[in-house]
């Protein structure tokens, strides 16, 4: 599960038309990743506030959240709606991308579109991993899930 924990979280409010600011898919790769499994990585230089990715998300109704938690699924969502009570899958590379506490992009919920952004908070060198900190805010340093249980985290 990833959440926020009700930190203040950047949300999408209107749709991003700008073209420009978004990366073509094709400079993200999937690739096994030693010590973490599979992560996102890029084949060219990403921009500091650049648009990496924006993954359709399948919303999971508040009532329903509870029954991921004994599925596979309830290690890949977000948490989703202005109270965070609902689930997001996040779609496309969206739920690849590794954990950091030093990461060089964050994810932001665009709610009515139902869309997640991933947008980069620095700059991303050729065949660099993408990141993100699962807690919502770079610098949230909480264990994950309040707890120690993953031991790749960096």
């Amino acid at each position: 599960m990833l959440q926020s924990k009700n930190r203040a979280l950047e949300y999408c409010i209107l749709p991003s038309n700008k073209k420009e600011n978004n990366i073509e898919n094709t400079m993200l790769y999937v690739s096994h990743i030693i010590g973490k499994g599979r992560g996102v990585l890029t084949s060219k230089k990403i921009e500091r506030e650049t648009v990496i990715e924006r993954c359709p998300v399948i919303v999971i109704d508040a009532d329903q959240v509870n029954h991921l938690k004994d599925t596979e699924l309830n290690n890949y969502y977000f948490c989703w709606g202005k109270n965070q009570e609902s689930a997001a899958i996040a779609l496309g590379l969206g739920s690849i991308y590794n954990h950091s506490y030093t990461p060089n992009a964050i994810y932001r919920p665009c709610l009515e579109e139902q869309v997640l952004e991933i947008v980069a908070i620095k700059k991303i060198l050729p065949n660099e991993e993408i990141t993100f900190n699962y807690n919502g805010t770079p610098n949230d340093h909480s264990p994950l899930w309040g707890n120690d249980q993953i031991d790749w985290v960096v």
